[in-house]
């Protein structure tokens, strides 16, 4: 890759569910294989004893865990090459059907000097409810507005990236990629997948993977693109270039799915 690049991947874990310790040989192999340089997991498991990111990763990283964790330990996690110089959290309970019980409400970011420049890196987790689309808008004002403030402090480039529950066409998602404003204002982000493959669907949920039904029964509704990479836009463009993206652990290996959502990785390129 070329010196002023940077390989960012995002994931959500699934806990400690199903076959862990065969996952977890997956999910090891995975990213020591990719070798990423910035990470955004959910679904990530910490405990007095336990990390969970640490575990999979190696001491390599510097990790950063999202202050408030269900009583499990269960939340979201950023891991980085090198050591945040910042790093904040926005509040996302942005309604009353916004239940505490099982959605912890902040999205991180974590300012990174990396080989392209100063970089916000966002790891963002709305609401997963699929009636919840209004919060999922709400949180995604929230979080954007977030971080132009943070923005404007100094950066040379923002990545958001995560399982936002949401398929492209919603309309936090829309409002994310620039197709449409919400609450009075906009933004634009460049979605990495739509950019390097605009014809094809790249699902990241989807029964295709048995494990989405394996603890609670997905099989409903249809393959669904929840899962992204997103690049912040300048008045001319995406500030970092996308030179490739492409989907994590959508197969199994030696018969063992290693997670129960597709990732996502791309490589930038200032």
């Amino acid at each position: 890759m070329p010196a002023r690049s940077l390989r960012v991947a995002t994931l959500n874990v699934w806990g400690r569910h199903g076959d862990w310790p065969r996952r977890r040989e997956a999910l090891r192999s995975g990213f020591a294989a990719l070798q990423p340089d910035l990470i955004a997991l959910q679904e990530t498991v910490v405990t007095g004893d336990y990390d969970q990111v640490t575990d999979l990763l190696g001491s390599s990283y510097h990790v950063v865990h999202q202050s408030q964790r269900a009583d499990d330990g269960t939340g979201c996690s950023i891991a980085s090459r090198v050591p945040p110089v910042q790093v904040d959290e926005v509040d996302l309970c942005v309604t009353a059907r916004v239940d505490p019980a099982d959605f912890l409400g902040r999205s991180s970011a974590a300012q990174i000097d990396t080989p392209a420049g100063r970089v916000v890196f966002v790891n963002h987790k709305p609401s997963w409810r699929l009636p919840l689309e209004h919060e999922r808008e709400l949180q995604a004002v929230h979080a954007a507005a977030f971080i132009e403030k943070l923005v404007a402090q100094r950066a040379d480039h923002v990545v958001v990236a995560g399982d936002f529950d949401a398929r492209p066409e919603t309309a936090s998602m829309r409002f994310w990629t620039g197709r449409q404003s919400l609450e009075g204002t906009s933004v634009q982000y460049l979605d990495a997948w739509e950019h390097s493959h605009p014809d094809e669907p790249g699902h990241t949920f989807t029964t295709a993977n048995p494990l989405t039904v394996v603890e609670a029964d997905w099989s409903r509704i249809p393959p669904r693109r929840i899962d992204y990479v997103l690049v912040r836009c300048d008045d001319r463009g995406p500030t970092l270039r996308v030179a490739s993206c492409r989907r994590l652990f959508d197969r199994p290996v030696d018969g063992v799915w290693a997670s129960d959502h597709f990732g996502i990785t791309a490589d930038l390129v200032a």
